[in-house]
């Protein structure tokens, strides 16, 4: 029984050690091959990745292959990090990369985007669930509808909570670049929203 107890408190350190491991700290041991910090590192990252990603390609299948290929970067390249940035902002540098070469080599023009669906809260009655959703779909039709600078702007300010200049490194464009682009992707989505009938967020 004691061994038992050992066991699961041994486990136990060794989850908080791993939750407590900085971005920074399990890439010096991916660059140094510790496969098991690359699977940390693949565990906290690897939906946000996918997410971003699927926002830019609009193809679910494309997506997580994607994701496989940016994880594969960052076993290969862990050690290039140069600190410059949050780690999650190199990341996604290597996410959109990925994704735009990929959409260049197979002229992916494709508008539509398949719906994600909403996981209802208990506490909304079926009513405010289903307008929640409502709404919610109305945002994603009116995103899709901005233009790809615009549309990628947005993506990253509001779904990844990225400042002007981290979205700046990301994109690779001047801070001042970003925040033209993020006050005509307001104004735009603003029109689309009101169009649809949302004046709530437009606002």
């Amino acid at each position: 029984m004691q061994n038992v107890i050992a066991i699961n408190a041994a486990a136990s350190q060794g989850i908080i050690a791993a939750q407590a491991t900085s971005d920074e700290m399990l890439l010096q041991s991916i660059a140094d091959g510790d496969r098991t910090a690359m699977h940390t590192f693949y565990a906290r990252h690897n939906v946000r990745a996918y997410r971003f990603i699927l926002r830019i390609v609009r193809d679910a299948t494309m997506a997580e292959d994607l994701v496989s290929q940016v994880f594969l970067d960052v076993w290969r390249t862990a050690g290039q990090f140069e600190r410059r940035s949050q780690v999650s902002t190199w990341l996604l540098s290597i996410a959109r990369f990925k994704a735009l070469t990929s959409l260049r080599q197979r002229r992916y023009e494709d508008i539509d985007q398949e719906e994600v669906r909403e996981i209802a809260d208990d506490s909304d009655t079926p009513e405010t669930s289903l307008e929640r959703r409502t709404t919610s779909t109305i945002l994603r039709a009116c995103v899709a509808k901005l233009s790809p600078a615009h549309r990628e702007i947005i993506n990253l300010v509001y779904y990844h909570e990225k400042s002007v200049e981290e979205v700046g490194a990301i994109i690779g464009i001047p801070q001042s670049t970003v925040k033209t682009r993020m006050f005509y992707a307001r104004k735009q989505l603003a029109e689309l929203l009101k169009g649809a009938g949302v004046d709530s967020i437009a606002a």
